[in-house]
Parts: C-alpha cells; structure tokens; sequence
C-alpha cells in the first residue's frame, strides 16, 4: 500500500487492535532522533514495554555499528543493530552479516573524491572500516560532522593504505550531495552501489548492501515476517527498509519519493513520530505478553 506524497499525516496511525508485531525497526538520523541526534527520554520507557512484551527494536542507520551501541548503552542490553546502511549487522560483539565494499575498488572510489577536492568541491570522506572509521580531512568542521556518525574515527595520511575490511566508503559534501558529488559516482552502478543517504552524504557500497536486505536477514534470523514487521524512515536509503516491512510508515519531514511508498506518513522525528506511533501500538494491544524473539 502506498501513499501519495501529499499523503496526511496520521496521529497516531489506525492500527488495528491485537496486531501482532514481533520487530520494530527504526532509521536513526531524521526519524528517531531528535533534532540534535539524540534519542528521545520518552522513548526509553517505550523500549522497556517493547521488551516485556517481546517485541525486538532494531535500530537501522548508516552509522557506524560502535556509535549505534553508544546511542543505545542507557538501555542497558545490545540491540541487534543495521549498521552502515545495511552493510553491516551485529549484536554485542558478534557480527551477524557484512556485505564490504570490494577491496580493489577502494583506491579508485578515493581518488575520485580527492579529485572533486581538486576540482574546488568542499567535500571529505570516511572510509568505514569493521574496526573504525577513518579519515584524511582532519579539520574542525568536517571532522566534527564525522564523528556524530562514528564513535571510532581515526586520521590517517591515506586512505589507501588502511588495513582493515571495507564496509563503505562515505563522502560528505558541504553543499547538496545530489548537485555534483552524485553524478560523478553514477557510473560505478550498477558495479557497485551509490546512495544518497541525506542532503550532505552519499555511500559507495557493495551492490549487496542495503537496509532492506540487512532487516530480511533479521527476520530470518528471528523467524518474523515482514507482515509482524514495523519500520520507519525519511531518506532515500531507508526506501529498501520500508519494503520489507507491511507495516511501513514514512516521517512528515520524509524525501517525497519515501513518503509515496510507505503504508502511511507519522508526524516528523521533531515531534516525536516514531515514539508516538510505538505508543499507539501499544496501546492497541493492551497486556500483550509473549516470550522475546531473540535469535
């Protein structure tokens, strides 16, 4: 089911009463998080009833799998974490998928970036390591949109040299991704995959990689299927998310073409829509009570 993408915004959505969900996922930047990249106090005592009634929360990003983990370290317990927008999934300490970028495309997807330097594009990268993240542009105001992203971010003299697995190559662009940076990565596809994740970030990946691959293995994982799945997002990377679940839902400051293929659009991450609508279904199930689906 879609909408347009002039679609309302329900508050809360119509769900219907006993419905099943075993596993919520959620994008983190523009959807759960807040304004300034926190998560909500109200949503804590939402994830606790989640939980008490074993329902899984995954949380879905394009950040780096440590700085999902530091997000989460209040709640006490390791969620079973999207990563790297879908190129890496794990939980505690044990990696449950990677889908890396192919080690002999690195030095030219480097180059290219280091060109758009060149060329006067005011652009940086990180190279998003399984270990840490990792950078050549150490200055102050690149460095610090780095690492709202990336617990772990080290600065190297180049990028090249790195030895560690590549699960994505991340370029920033101080001005619209989609206006120059964009256009000169569209030949790597279909080879690879280019994502625009936001208005200032695009991802080079492995053709494989993607949230809504990432959130199936989940499923399998759990023995959840997508009609007992929830999911939220705002951008072009979480249109694969959204895909796989029935009970999709696009946030009211949602990319246009998000909002037109998710079941309904909740009010933006500013007032709160995830925790809102997590609360309406709980509160459409009221004293649910079942053992958690961990795998």
């Amino acid at each position: 089911m879609t909408t347009s993408t002039t679609a309302p915004v329900t508050d809360p959505p119509a769900l219907p009463p006993g419905l099943d969900i075993r596993l919520v996922v959620s994008d983190m930047d523009g959807s759960l998080l807040d304004e300034q990249g926190r998560v909500p106090d109200s949503f804590w005592p939402v994830l606790d009833e989640l939980e008490r009634r074993g329902i899984e929360f995954c949380p879905a990003s394009g950040r780096q799998y440590a700085n999902l983990r530091e997000l989460f370290r209040p709640h006490g317990r390791d969620l079973v974490c999207i990563a790297e927008n879908g190129a890496y999934v794990g939980q505690g300490d044990v990696a449950l998928s990677a889908d890396p970028l192919p080690g002999d495309e690195v030095p030219g997807i480097v180059g290219r970036v280091r060109d758009l330097t060149a060329a006067g594009r005011d652009v940086g990268m990180v190279l998003c390591g399984r270990r840490a993240g990792y950078v050549e542009r150490g200055d102050g105001p690149f460095f610090a949109h780095a690492a709202r992203h990336y617990a772990w971010l080290e600065q190297v003299d180049d990028l090249t040299a790195v030895e560690d697995e590549v699960l994505k190559i991340a370029v920033f662009d101080f001005g619209s991704v989609e206006d120059a940076t964009a256009p000169a990565f569209a030949d790597l596809e279909p080879r690879l995959r280019v994502l625009v994740s936001g208005q200032h970030w695009l991802d080079v990946m492995n053709p494989d990689a993607d949230k809504g691959h990432a959130l199936r293995r989940v499923q399998e994982r759990l023995g959840v299927t997508a009609a007992q799945t929830m999911a939220f997002g705002d951008y072009l990377n979480d249109a694969g998310l959204l895909d796989a679940a029935q009970w999709s839902f696009a946030m009211d400051n949602a990319h246009p073409d998000v909002r037109a293929r998710a079941r309904d659009v909740v009010p933006s991450n500013a007032r709160h829509g995830v925790v809102r609508t997590l609360e309406a279904l709980l509160a459409a199930t009221p004293g649910a009570d079942r053992q958690a689906v961990r795998g």
